[in-house]
């Protein structure tokens, strides 16, 4: 039997309000089971989950990103799901305003806040203490730019960023206009590089890394199983919808792997065959973008095999360690 964490374990840690609020982030490959990791930990902790994954913001986008389904959500409190519009795409600034309070609200409640996702940009800003730069949307230049890109196809978009700023280009997929056009946004405002931009303090929490390891044949096998799962349950169909809401190109802006094939595959320029394997193919090559963000190096993340049987109860050992708790 697991042990199983109460409240009371909490009682004698971290009251004081100059206490670093603490929080354990859960980080791994897509497919890696992050979801279900986390879910299980929250029971064990009676605490909370926060969503780290920027495409669980939308509430339109819920097959294809494989977002925790409401029965998942009913189990344990979520947050950061379903709090936006595709018409209305977050920038990092406003997930770190809105991740915060909700930290210290769980902080408040003597338990440790989960935060989970594969979303490197959220792990990097929270653990390092990222400050995003205060420059206000330039509606005028973003168009401009967005009219530019057009001309010249997003591909190049990106690849006249990684002319001039590579350490930017590096960490924004290609596929993610939205993000491609902000960096040259602030670029252009600023007459700065977008990747020097940001400035770093200390972080505001105290934070145990976890991340769930496989190996990359056992990943790619759960990767192409979710997708197949994925277009069983309806993927083409909740890209259909999306385009009969006349959302397509807000979600293309976005870049979420598995909407522009299926926009592909629906407006008869790929076959279904095609699709399929674009999908695959991309969130393979999504998993190689991942592990710039998630390095099995780094020290700061404790990795666990997830084919290890006991992997769990290490993790719970892990846990009472860092947090010196006592049972």
């Amino acid at each position: 039997m697991p042990r199983s964490f109460t409240l009371s374990a909490w009682g004698n840690m971290m009251t004081k309000a100059s206490e670093k609020a603490p929080i354990i982030y859960i980080v791994g490959a897509t497919a890696s089971g992050k979801t279900d990791l986390a879910i299980r930990l929250a029971k064990h902790l009676e605490t909370e989950i926060i969503s780290a994954d920027s495409r669980y913001l939308y509430k339109e986008l819920n097959i294809g990103t494989a977002k925790p389904t409401l029965e998942e959500r009913g189990q344990i409190s979520h947050h950061l799901i379903d709090v936006s519009s595709v018409q209305h795409i977050w920038s990092l600034g406003e997930y770190l305003k809105a991740v915060d309070p909700i930290i210290q609200s769980i902080h408040k409640q003597n338990k440790i806040a989960i935060l989970v996702g594969g979303t490197g940009q959220y792990y990097r800003a929270i653990v390092e203490g990222w400050q995003p730069p205060e420059l206000p949307p330039n509606p005028g230049l973003r168009s401009a730019i967005e009219v530019w890109g057009d001309k010249i196809g997003t591909d190049a978009l990106h690849q006249k960023l990684a002319l001039i700023d590579p350490s930017a280009a590096v960490n924004i997929d290609a596929r993610n206009v939205r993000r491609t056009v902000r960096a040259w946004e602030v670029i252009f405002s600023t007459g700065n590089l977008f990747s020097e931009q940001r400035s770093r303090s200390e972080s505001p929490y105290n934070t145990l890394t976890i991340g769930l390891d496989w190996d990359r044949e056992s990943l790619y096998k759960r990767i192409d199983q979710r997708i197949d799962l994925m277009l069983d349950e309806g993927l083409l169909e909740e890209a259909q919808n999306l385009i009969d809401q006349g959302l397509a190109d807000f979600v293309k802006k976005i870049g979420v792997i598995g909407y522009a094939e299926s926009f592909a595959y629906l407006e008869n320029e790929i076959d279904f065959d095609t699709c399929k394997m674009l999908i695959k193919r991309h969130t393979r090559q999504y998993v190689r973008r991942q592990a710039n963000w998630f390095k099995p190096s780094d020290q700061s993340i404790h990795w666990f095999k997830a084919t290890d049987p006991a992997y769990f109860e290490k993790m719970l050992s892990l846990i009472e360690e860092n947090f010196a708790i006592r049972r």
